[in-house]
């Protein structure tokens, strides 16, 4: 089978993971281990998603972790001098930010476009 060609089983199986990884990602808030099991996912069934709608919606999940790991280094080291605080705080809400932009055009049958 040619994995460029996103049968409907397949399509569902792949909406089907990408929503787990965004409910994942969510949950971070409440216990951050989750998102380090979502970009397991996120990489592991990278090959699995291409060609499908959730290929660009994995993309947009692996730069919201990478980034959002980025600027938690950089605000935690900012913090001691105040300034990390605000930058936490604006990490925080772009992360909401982007997984729910990202979850509703799943929901909607759309792709992530950067």
């Amino acid at each position: 089978m040619d994995q460029d060609f996103a049968t409907p089983d397949r399509e569902r199986s792949a909406r089907t993971i990408t929503t787990v990884v965004y409910a994942l990602q969510a949950l971070a808030f409440l216990n951050g281990l989750t998102f380090i099991v979502a970009i397991i996912i996120n990489y592991i069934k990278r090959e699995d998603v291409r060609g499908t709608l959730a290929q660009s919606h994995f993309r947009w999940q692996i730069r919201t972790f990478w980034f959002s790991l980025l600027w938690l280094i950089l605000g935690s080291i900012g913090s001691f001098f105040l300034i990390g605080y605000l930058i936490l705080l604006v990490n925080g809400i772009w992360v909401i930010y982007r997984i729910v932009r990202g979850w509703l055009a799943l929901n909607d049958g759309n792709p992530m476009y950067q």
